[in-house]
């Protein structure tokens, strides 16, 4: 007997752009009329484009997918945003009838799309937990025996018989992943939605998702999270422009995905306002990458050291305004933060109003082979953040192997730092 409980066959989907009518008999003739007479849309509202014959075209968000998964398998997909992504997982969880093509599934589903799926903002949660319950196939005894379990795994127990409507974003999701995970369902489909939630509770998410992987059930997880991904899910699928790029171990994926997904950026450069925020104290001009000749560049040698240039204006006197970068890889993991504050020149030291330049090396042999993003951050006094620009230079390290002496090879790790080692030759009393 086949294990596979979900089986997709030439699966597309199709949209149509903008508005295909106007609602009325009337107003399709004028605008049919318009068009006749090569006249405007009359319909348009002032300042609107008229898109003409855009309107009605047919745009395929998937486009002929193929794959199986396996009974207690987690998958994950992965992809640019307008990939397909979270279209395949409507689709799957019956939200949304494909356009042609064919699924199959075994057993019951439970899906996590988005920010209180299937919640009713005028229940409350205790209703909500049996309302959700219900949809996804459950009786009313079922529940009541997991009830407990939901609410404490969810931790929104003083709010349980408050109106859903009055829960923040992160409070729905706990409670609608505690509902959907708690109740067992045979497949689990959960969209980019854990991003709302703190990080241990997607620590504690990740974990209970790992638990039904293990007790035979089937995940399907879909996260811009790359670590997350990594460490929940054994194989996955990349989705590019609506086609199945790549199906296999999750490694070669996300390898796959993060190797083609950046452009790389080495020189950013900040668009000035016409006018400046009341008591804003400080503006960041622009950010440089540049090599160990300190010319700009994108791709940098392992061995050679990385020089960042920040270049930034005092708007205020007398305030002490600190820099801060914060280094990821490919995979959305936060390698080092270093603050200006631990440097020298006016690191912790008032400003005068005028224009200064930062500049941290970041030596060679740290960073491991690899696409890294760069966030900078200016802070007045300290402790307060008055810019922040997020991932706007990117640089990649390449092995070119100055520095291995003729061997060449994949190391592991975030980081691979050049430790000073020292061996010496012991007396060997033995021989």
């Amino acid at each position: 007997m086949s294990n596979t409980v979900i089986s997709v066959e030439n699966l597309s989907k199709a949209y149509q752009l903008g508005v295909i009518n106007t609602g009325t008999f009337r107003g399709d003739v004028q605008r049919w009329w318009a068009k006749r007479r090569g006249l405007p849309d009359p319909h348009l509202k002032i300042g609107e484009k008229d898109h003409g014959n855009r309107y009605g075209e047919t745009i395929w968000a998937l486009r002929e997918i193929n794959f199986q998964v396996k009974q207690g398998e987690a998958l994950g997909i992965i992809g640019r945003n307008g990939a397909g992504k979270s279209t395949l997982l409507k689709i799957l969880s019956r939200v949304t009838a494909p356009t042609s093509g064919e699924i199959k599934t075994k057993g019951k589903i439970a899906s996590l799309l988005e920010v209180g799926t299937g919640f009713h903002p005028e229940l409350t949660g205790r209703e909500n937990i049996f309302l959700n319950g219900a949809i996804m196939g459950m009786d009313r005894r079922e529940i009541q025996r997991k009830f407990d379990e939901i609410v404490d795994f969810s931790g929104v127990e003083t709010y349980i018989d408050t109106p859903v409507k009055r829960y923040s974003s992160g409070m729905y999701v706990r409670l609608a992943f505690a509902v959907a995970a708690q109740l067992e369902p045979d497949i689990l489909i959960i969209d980019e939605v854990l991003a709302v939630g703190d990080a241990e509770f997607q620590k504690k998410c990740l974990g209970k998702m790992g638990d039904v992987a293990h007790e035979g059930r089937t995940v399907l997880f879909v996260s811009h999270n790359m670590a997350a991904v990594k460490s929940l899910c054994h194989s996955g699928i990349l989705v590019h422009e609506g086609k199945l790029k790549l199906l296999g171990d999750i490694e070669r994926v996300v390898d796959q995905y993060t190797s083609t997904s950046m452009e790389l950026i080495g020189t950013w450069v900040a668009k000035q306002p016409d006018t400046i925020i009341d008591n804003q104290a400080g503006r960041i001009i622009s950010v440089k990458v540049m090599d160990k000749n300190n010319f700009p560049a994108t791709t940098l040698g392992l061995a050679d050291p990385i020089i960042i240039e920040i270049k930034y204006r005092a708007l205020k006197p007398g305030v002490i305004l600190n820099l801060s970068i914060h280094i990821q890889n490919s995979h959305d993991v936060l390698v080092f933060a270093s603050p200006s504050l631990s440097g020298e020149g006016w690191g912790g030291n008032p400003h005068d109003i005028g224009l200064y330049t930062g500049m941290v090396v970041i030596p060679g042999g740290l960073l491991n082979q690899d696409q890294y993003k760069l966030s900078i951050v200016l802070v007045i006094n300290r402790s307060q953040a008055v810019e922040y620009f997020e991932k706007i230079v990117r640089f990649e390290t390449v092995d070119f192997g100055e520095d291995r002496h003729g061997y060449y090879g994949s190391w592991g790790g975030v980081v691979r730092p050049k430790l000073n080692w020292r061996i010496t030759k012991e007396t060997d009393t033995e021989n």
